[in-house]
């Protein structure tokens, strides 16, 4: 890799880096930071309710499950099951049914997704060690209610609580290239790393990128060398301990005009500073740019990042690249700063976009996705402990995208979505479940247009592949290169369902239709 950096837009950021106790590179957060282990704030409020065991009856038969029966709690209107060890898999089946604020009558049970380790930190990093970081499942949407009851089933025939499939779900699901969605994911031990691997301060220039489609013709394909274990017949899985019900009211939006006043926007925000070249202080959206706009503003930084300006640059000198598309931004969606921890970490240069469904379900309103988000950052921080929101990312049914992960959106910032790529990578979720569900064409269009334009930041093809080096994975062992397509599904860097079939299966389109935008 060269040296030099990488300045995206000619931009210097009104803040100094620095390094924490780790060796990350971050940026220093101004304003104050409530305790992070915190149920309550402004913006929201948690509850967690620790699981007990349940009586046995029919549904459970023999299997000794836990949970709370029916309850009146304080509202809410997103859940999860979280636990004490952050490297266990939950091994069971969570089931929980509500009841809507004012109603007399019960949902009925609905499944939530028991996605254990697959989105989260990478392994040996500070946010992966913090000894507030939790396993969890996905979050679920189920809208304003005031009861509950929830019980989780351990699998019978399964391990439980140690590296087994969530439970209901195909443990790797993959596709060989030859869909629509195309895994096109192989790997190797050894050689020479396209991804160091670290955490940097700010976008790192590359001074020259491979030609992945030659370097591809020079791999072999191979079957991962890791894979989850499957249960043994016959047993039955044991609960990871420190079972908590994580019940999220999310808060409310402000009024229309609230984010934008002089007072709140002289606040010190860090968070919007990130963005201050992009849109100006207190902003809820990030405009819209036509794309001979972004050309002409990035079109230096992408120069240093191509190699022999081959594949970063169109025949008329410029870069390859997406308009801009209209992003809502942290304080659009009225995130509470005071939640998340200190500065920001970012990686290297993006090289790949890993999309994912949030597995939140689908029964939602376009006017409710700033909530959904709001309730998964806060999922995310309060109950997993992490640093803050996981993706990227978020893009709601309608096509509005969301600003997620602090620290600049057209930075290289480092989420927490896809263990073990988390480096050179950005992570883009798009809101509901599309297992069965096919993801509506306006989030399939948004998420083609906004990895035109992230991806050309940093000269990536869309339909090409790249090499990433795995930080750890239960399908490419730590140190490992593994060649991937460049516009990936969650799947082809971990043995999940994510992002759901029917979502992974608009890849190619989306790939397709994300180069012709940048013009290729």
């Amino acid at each position: 890799m060269s040296a030099c950096a990488l300045c995206v837009g000619a931009v210097v950021l009104p803040f100094a880096l620095s390094t924490d106790a780790h060796g990350a590179s971050v940026a220093p957060f101004s304003a104050a930071v409530t305790d992070q282990d915190s149920r309550t704030a402004a913006s929201g409020r948690t509850q967690s309710l620790p699981l007990a065991p349940l009586a046995a009856d029919r549904a459970l038969g023999s299997r000794k499950a836990q949970g709370l029966t029916q309850r009146h709690v304080q509202p809410f209107a997103l859940l999860g099951v979280v636990w004490d060890d952050p490297d266990a898999e939950l091994g069971g089946r969570v089931q929980v049914r509500t009841r809507a604020v004012g109603a007399s009558t019960w949902s009925a049970w609905r499944d939530v997704a028991a996605h254990g380790r697959e989105h989260a930190p990478d392994p040996a990093t500070a946010e992966h060690s913090a000894r507030r970081v939790r396993g969890g499942t996905a979050p679920l949407w189920v809208g304003r209610s005031d009861g509950v009851e929830v019980r989780v089933m351990p699998a019978e025939g399964g391990s439980g609580g140690g590296q087994g499939a969530s439970a209901g779900r195909s443990p790797a699901v993959r596709g060989s290239g030859d869909g629509d969605g195309g895994g096109g994911r192989t790997g190797r031990a050894g050689g020479v790393a396209t991804s160091t691997g670290t955490d940097r301060a700010g976008p790192e220039a590359v001074g020259a990128v491979a030609d992945t489609r030659e370097r591809a013709s020079r791999t072999t394909d191979r079957t991962p060398a890791t894979r989850p274990r499957r249960p043994e017949d016959g047993h039955t899985a044991t609960l990871p301990h420190g079972l908590h019900l994580e019940l999220v009211d999310p808060g409310d939006l402000p009024a229309t005009g609230d984010a934008v006043t002089p007072d709140a926007a002289s606040v010190p925000d860090a968070a919007a500073a990130a963005n201050a070249h992009l849109a100006p202080a207190g902003a809820t959206v990030i405009p819209a740019r036509d794309r001979d706009g972004v050309r002409d503003g990035v079109r230096d930084g992408i120069r240093e990042s191509a190699q022999g300006g081959s594949r970063g640059s169109a025949p008329d000198g410029k870069p390859y690249i997406g308009a801009r598309p209209e992003i809502v931004t942290r304080r659009g969606w009225d995130a509470d700063e005071g939640l998340r921890e200190r500065g920001f970490v970012y990686t290297g240069q993006v090289r790949a976009a890993f999309v994912h469904h949030t597995d939140s379900g689908n029964d939602y309103s376009c006017d409710e996705a700033a909530s959904i988000v709001r309730g998964i950052y806060r999922f995310h921080v309060v109950s997993m402990g992490w640093r803050d929101i996981g993706y990227n990312f978020l893009i709601d049914k309608c096509g509005t995208i969301y600003e997620g992960r602090a620290g600049g959106v057209d930075r290289p910032v480092k989420g927490a979505h896809t263990m073990g790529f988390n480096n050179d990578s950005t992570g883009i979720a798009v809101i509901g479940t599309f297992t069965d569900a096919a993801p509506p064409n306006a989030a399939v269009h948004a998420l083609a247009g906004l990895t035109a334009w992230k991806l050309g930041l940093s000269g990536a093809d869309p339909q090409g592949q790249t090499y990433l080096t795995s930080e750890g994975g239960n399908l490419f062992p730590k140190g490992q290169e593994a060649r991937l397509n460049v516009v990936s599904g969650h799947r082809d860097g971990y043995a999940t369902d994510c992002p759901g079939t029917r979502l992974y299966d608009k890849l190619g389109s989306v790939r397709d239709t994300a180069a012709r935008l940048q013009g290729r």
